[in-house]
């Protein structure tokens, strides 16, 4: 487990003292997960915060017509969960599933609260975390997925050439929404 990088990264966003990193790394357990393996399924309830130490993770719901529809791609040194479903303490309405064999640092969701309570600094880290990834960067996403077009999308997925070079061309017509003739269509518009 590379508890340095974890560390790291919680501290990007409120540096946390000794004793409240070794409280937290003492919850902490490593797990690998197999590609198309899923760390979540939905109507579980989610029971780990994760970090992603290496690979990619996908995060998705099926429609009524049983199509997979991607909402957001983590990259390693993610921090990645239910959200919303640890929150309001109901099952996940998503899948959380490796889309690349993965390592990760797991934390179970009820010690990981308990420390928040605890740490004063462990909870600020969680507010900048939140404030930040589920405010701050999700509010363009969400204004993005209403009025963008999935070729606007789709240029937009290509800023981040190392994540679109990982995906599957079904993983990113699932997250324009589209279908993978229309995703064709668009590359060829934009070649």
């Amino acid at each position: 487990m590379n508890k340095s990088i974890f560390l790291e990264q919680i501290n990007q966003y409120y540096s946390l003292s000794g004793e409240t990193a070794a409280a937290l790394l003492d919850i902490c357990t490593e797990k690998q997960y197999h590609k198309n393996e899923l760390l979540l399924e939905s109507g579980s309830m989610a029971r780990y915060y994760y970090f992603l130490q290496s690979g990619l993770i996908g995060y998705y719901t099926i429609d009524e017509q049983g199509d997979y529809i991607y909402k957001i791609f983590f990259e390693e040194n993610s921090f990645v969960a239910s959200t919303a479903a640890i929150i309001k303490n109901e099952p996940s309405d998503f899948n959380i599933i490796a889309l690349e064999d993965c390592s990760v640092i797991q934390y179970p969701v009820k010690a990981y609260r308990e420390l928040l309570e605890k740490h004063h600094d462990l909870a600020l880290f969680h507010i900048h975390y939140l404030e930040k990834n589920w405010v701050v960067k999700k509010e363009p996403l969400e204004v993005s997925l209403k009025y963008e077009t999935a070729k606007k999308r789709y240029l937009q997925l290509l800023e981040n050439k190392p994540l679109h070079n990982r995906l599957k061309q079904h993983h990113i017509a699932s997250y324009l929404g589209v279908t993978p003739t229309q995703l064709s269509r668009i590359k060829k518009e934009i070649n």
